[in-house]
């Protein structure tokens, strides 16, 4: 979608979105918040690196899953910076894999993995002293941040941080030619949503999954798992987009409002 404009209406990831848009991409997006995650456990430490704090991984090569401007590599990086003080500017980020924006170019220090080399790997041997979103498959390879979804669920009650990972977006030709299908797609999922919750709530399922539990667990504290619009949204959007300027992905300030479809800025859902 980022490259080819193959759709007319795609998920995305948010990062993936607000970097596309300022390379001038022909779409935009809707205030549809598909894919909320919590981040802490997505960073992985090798135990013999001997880390006792996640300031410890300033000075360090830290793996990220696939690109730099993937959504969970900037939420665990403001997680690191935000609430445990790391300088993220003394890490040297290493990436799996290439920035689905090609004519984005990344900070100094962020470097590629060398070529043949898996992360995975890279961090089980401790060649690798921690990395961002890979998988947990090692004896010595463990979550950096000790109950790490139980400090999540405590980020949330505390300070309201709940991430957007994914969004909708509409190739602008389409809005063009059809005024009303933001709106109409909006109403759409907002009642996808809401079947969602109803089947949720009544335990219709003989098998669930890991994010219909992260549902269960946010709805004391917010009621709505996934809220759609962005007022309801605008403490994380507004996050967000402070970290991506942060952290480089984005050389120019945007508002929040100007980054939505214009017919969706006042709904809810």
């Amino acid at each position: 979608m980022v490259r080819n404009l193959d759709f007319d209406v795609s998920e995305m990831a948010l990062t993936t979105y607000l970097c596309a848009r300022e390379h001038g991409a022909r779409f935009t997006a809707l205030p549809i918040f598909l894919v909320r995650e919590f981040h802490h456990g997505a960073i992985l430490h090798n135990r013999q690196a001997g880390f006792r704090h996640p300031k410890d991984l300033e000075g360090q090569r830290v793996g990220v899953n696939r690109g730099y401007t993937v959504t969970t590599g900037v939420w665990a990086r403001a997680i690191l910076e935000q609430q445990y003080g790391v300088d993220l500017d003394s890490i040297t980020w290493v990436l799996s894999g290439d920035e689905h924006v090609s004519a984005w170019q990344a900070p100094g220090n962020v470097v590629p993995l060398e070529p043949g080399l898996n992360m995975e790997e890279e961090l089980a041997s401790g060649r690798l002293s921690a990395a961002i979103g890979v998988k947990q498959e090692h004896p010595e390879v463990e979550t950096l941040i000790p109950n790490a979804y139980e400090t999540s669920l405590q980020a949330l009650r505390d300070f309201g941080l709940y991430p957007i990972n994914h969004l909708v977006v509409v190739r602008d030709d389409v809005l063009a030619e059809h005024p009303d299908v933001a709106k109409a797609v909006f109403d759409a999922f907002v009642e996808s949503k809401n079947r969602y919750l109803e089947s949720l709530m009544a335990g219709s399922w003989a098998e669930q999954f890991s994010t219909d539990q992260l549902h269960r667990d946010v709805m004391p504290v917010i009621g709505d798992p996934l809220p759609y619009g962005i007022e309801p949204n605008r403490p994380m959007l507004n996050m967000l987009v402070a970290q991506a300027l942060r952290q480089g992905i984005l050389k120019r300030p945007v508002t929040v409002d100007e980054v939505f479809a214009a017919s969706t800025r006042n709904l809810v859902g």
